[in-house]
């Protein structure tokens, strides 16, 4: 039984990435230069922010629950770093630090409310985003910051044997990602928090420990992405990590991950974000329109939904 479970959650976080070789093949032959290494490298390079961001979302959603406050923590992560930039810190690690301490305990607040208070996942995340929201207008207004940290500078241009650096980056963060949450104990803990809450409570799982410390992954891991997309840009601004949200949960349930909780992987998941860029890649190319956009990527995910939603009669 095991055994099948394990072979049906690989097919589903193997079909994106059939899906991207076939879109690659098919592209590069009617569209030139759509497939050269260095296009490939691009969208895998704006993939990365998604990707990022996707690795708390992922947890979230396995362990049962949603996180809407990602893309205010996005936007706290890219208005915030400048702010706290201060002269003797010259690489630029400790305001990179202070930052992600900022977005990580965003995160905290979310568990406390969630896993201590009883609140809904759905309303406290959607409370945390709308008072950020407020708090960054107070803040920053409508005007936007520009980078001056060393390190970001160097991670935003930087190569390393040829590959950008916030690939590795994203690279070395996934890979910690797979090996804690399918290579310990508690990293199955989430899976049994979102199969089962009750079971899990009874059979001596922290359900309150184990809340707080995804929804505070999940802020830390939005605010890597913030940071990575302050690096590409050179700018932050108010709005910024909007467009983040829904991809971040729309390359969870492309990547096979159930909506429901209890199944799924982020390798998956890192299918679906390099899935979403590539499709986005495609409709700019043959120039259509915002509203085709929507509907195209709409369709797809409808598509996917079947094969992560289905499975709660388990």
């Amino acid at each position: 039984m095991r055994f099948r479970l394990a072979m049906t959650d690989t097919t589903r976080a193997a079909l994106p990435y059939g899906l991207i070789v076939l879109l690659w093949v098919v592209a590069g032959a009617v569209l030139p230069g759509f497939a050269k290494p260095g296009h490939i490298r691009y969208m895998i390079e704006l993939a990365a922010v998604i990707g990022l961001v996707g690795i708390g979302q992922t947890l979230v959603v396995i362990g049962g629950g949603i996180d809407l406050s990602v893309a205010a923590t996005i936007t706290v992560a890219a208005i915030v770093m400048p702010l706290v930039s201060f002269a003797p810190d010259t690489t630029g690690i400790g305001a990179i630090v202070l930052t992600l301490a900022v977005a990580g305990g965003i995160g905290a607040i979310n568990g406390i409310g969630i896993g201590y208070l009883g609140l809904p996942p759905l309303i406290m995340t959607l409370a945390t985003a709308t008072t950020l929201q407020g708090l960054l207008v107070i803040i920053a207004g409508g005007s936007a910051v520009t980078v001056n940290n060393p390190l970001l500078v160097w991670l935003g241009s930087a190569r390393i044997i040829g590959i950008p650096v916030d690939i590795l980056v994203w690279a070395a963060i996934a890979a910690l990602c797979l090996a804690w949450l399918h290579g310990t104990r508690t990293g199955a803990t989430v899976f049994a928090l979102g199969t089962n809450p009750l079971a899990s409570r009874l059979s001596g799982v922290a359900e309150r420990r184990v809340t707080l410390m995804l929804y505070a992954v999940s802020g830390l891991t939005a605010g890597c992405a913030g940071l990575l997309l302050l690096a590409m840009n050179g700018q932050g601004y108010v709005g910024i990590g909007d467009p983040y949200l829904l991809s971040s949960i729309a390359a969870v349930v492309l990547g096979g991950t159930s909506i429901l909780g209890g199944r799924g992987t982020y390798a998956g998941t890192i299918a679906g974000a390099i899935l979403l860029v590539t499709m986005t890649a495609l409709i700019t190319v043959v120039n259509a329109s915002a509203g085709w956009r929507s509907i195209i990527l709409g369709c797809l995910i409808l598509g996917m939904l079947p094969l992560s939603g289905r499975d709660q009669n388990r």
